[in-house]
């Protein structure tokens, strides 16, 4: 199983589209990953990651998640701005038939790889649900230390859920 990060094709916008909606994904992610994920949302998403105006100042990179030549999931790093500017955030995912097999951890350590080469940062943080425990588990595997939890402090479904920050430095 040979897993790597490349950027988003236009051709990938079917299968983007075909594992994105889907609710066990999206009950883990911020608002603006939609749901149901329409082939629109897949377009308009993979536009936005392949457009950047200043590509000397990465805001966001963002990777599609491949596995012996197939789709699996998306990965990418969020910098941050002001006197956070050193940090970026982490955010993943893995379509749901995928899940399992080890392919978010070794995705995480080949952006945290990217990030520290190329983004001007000292940090990388992930924001995780509290009742995410795959994902706590797969990036205490990758080095990141949990450095906060706060509760109820995340509103997703008519609900408050907890919020638990982890980190990696340089």
């Amino acid at each position: 199983m040979e897993i790597t990060l490349r950027p988003w094709h236009i051709d990938d916008a079917d299968e983007l589209a075909t594992l994105a909606n889907n609710s066990n994904i999206a009950k883990f992610m911020a608002n603006v990953f939609p749901y149901p994920y329409t082939i629109e949302n897949a377009k308009t998403f993979i536009a936005l990651a392949n457009n950047s105006s200043n590509p000397s100042i990465p805001l966001s990179i963002r990777f599609a998640i491949i596995m012996d030549d197939q789709l699996v999931g998306g990965i990418g790093l969020h910098l941050q701005s002001d006197i956070l500017r050193k940090n970026a955030e982490i955010g993943y995912w893995i379509g749901e038939p995928y899940w399992g097999k080890g392919i978010a951890g070794k995705a995480i350590p080949q952006i945290i790889e990217y990030g520290f080469q190329n983004m001007d940062i000292v940090r990388i943080f992930a924001r995780i649900f509290g009742t995410n425990i795959a994902s706590q588990k797969v990036v205490e595997k990758c080095g990141f230390i949990l450095e906060g939890k706060y509760e109820k402090t995340l509103y997703k479904n008519d609900e408050f859920l907890d919020e638990l920050i982890y980190a990696i430095r340089k």
